[in-house]
């Protein structure tokens, strides 16, 4: 690819928008299924529990959320105008139990301890105030919820060409350093591999990602 189109793919990844986005939007579903399957593995979703995912795109896994437990709650918010329409288009079927919510970014529009679990997956490279945010996710959990945070390695992401442009990339010594610094004060770390179709053609890569599974 050449170094706009690369640029154009890294901007639709933070934020996807219009036509180009909605066809970024499902290719990232497809690529990062097992991500968000996993995390949502993690999370041990209990009965009538609220969950929010930070970051949904187009919410096409929301049917493997509802299939965990009887009487959920979920509440998706994401910055893209795109995601946040294309996501409410998939998943009609859910108007009784999921909410999308469309915000800035920085603060979450929510109530202190509202969520029992919280997810997000290939969100946090992009967080402007990385610290604020996750004191804003501490915030609107439960004392006694489940936060998990999910990301691809510094390792395996510093190869992808599109990571140069407005990324920011962690191991997990970086990522607990930046945990740390929060008001969360214990995490447990599980590290992952499997392989992939690449974002920007038809080559398999050999992806390492992290799930960190926070409390307060």
């Amino acid at each position: 690819m050449e170094k706009e189109e690369l640029k154009i793919l890294a901007q639709n990844l933070a934020n996807p928008q219009g036509e180009k986005g909605r066809e970024i939007g499902e290719m990232m579903h497809t690529t990062n299924i097992s991500m968000t399957l996993e995390s949502i593995r993690t999370l041990l979703i209990d009965d009538d529990e609220h969950i929010l995912e930070i970051g949904h795109g187009n919410a096409g896994h929301l049917k493997s959320v509802f299939a965990l437990a009887k009487n959920l709650k979920y509440t998706g918010i994401d910055i893209s105008e795109t995601m946040h329409n294309e996501a409410k288009k998939l998943n009609e079927e859910f108007n009784n139990q999921a909410n999308f919510v469309l915000y800035e970014g920085t603060k979450l529009p929510f109530e202190k301890e509202t969520f029992d679990k919280i997810f997000t997956v290939n969100t946090v490279y992009f967080w402007k105030n990385p610290v604020e945010f996750l004191n804003e996710i501490y915030r609107v959990l439960k004392d006694d919820g489940t936060f998990v945070l999910t990301f691809g390695q510094k390792e395996f992401m510093e190869k992808l060409p599109f990571t140069e442009y407005d990324f920011t990339l962690y191991n997990n010594k970086e990522m607990e350093q930046l945990i740390s610094k929060s008001y969360f004060k214990r995490m447990k770390i599980s590290e992952k591999e499997e392989d992939i179709i690449s974002k920007t053609g038809k080559e398999t890569i050999h992806r390492i990602y992290t799930v960190l599974t926070i409390k307060k």
